[in-house]
């Protein structure tokens, strides 16, 4: 669970920002692990790199209360729900993991960017 103390987060926001650190967390460990099964991994690795980098971008515009947020949140949300589909393709564990995490992130950044 990440820090409580921001004052101007929210239940829902700080629900995201949890979302988006675990988001960001199984996709850098899928794509290290994909990396490992060969070249037809190549959409997965890079999926999950562009998720890790916006999901993690997406809580450090929350954690500061940026006005961006919402734009960040819906292209988070986006990513997120193909990264999604593509490790359900995969009988691998950690892509299972990214298939399961993902849309509950996908679901609190759109949430938060409809907020």
């Amino acid at each position: 669970m990440a820090f409580q103390q921001l004052e101007h987060a929210d239940d829902h926001m700080q629900d995201c920002i949890d979302n988006c650190l675990e988001a960001a967390q199984v996709c850098e460990w899928c794509a290290d692990a994909c990396a490992e099964e060969g070249e037809s991994m190549a959409r997965c690795i890079r999926l999950c790199r562009d998720v890790a980098d916006i999901a993690s971008l997406h809580a450090r515009f929350m954690a500061r209360n940026s006005g961006y947020h919402a734009e960040l949140g819906e292209l988070c949300a986006d990513l997120c729900e193909e990264c999604a589909e593509e490790c359900d393709q995969h009988d691998h564990d950690h892509c299972q993991a990214c298939a399961e995490v993902l849309p509950k992130c996908a679901e609190s950044c759109r949430e938060m960017a409809s907020a």
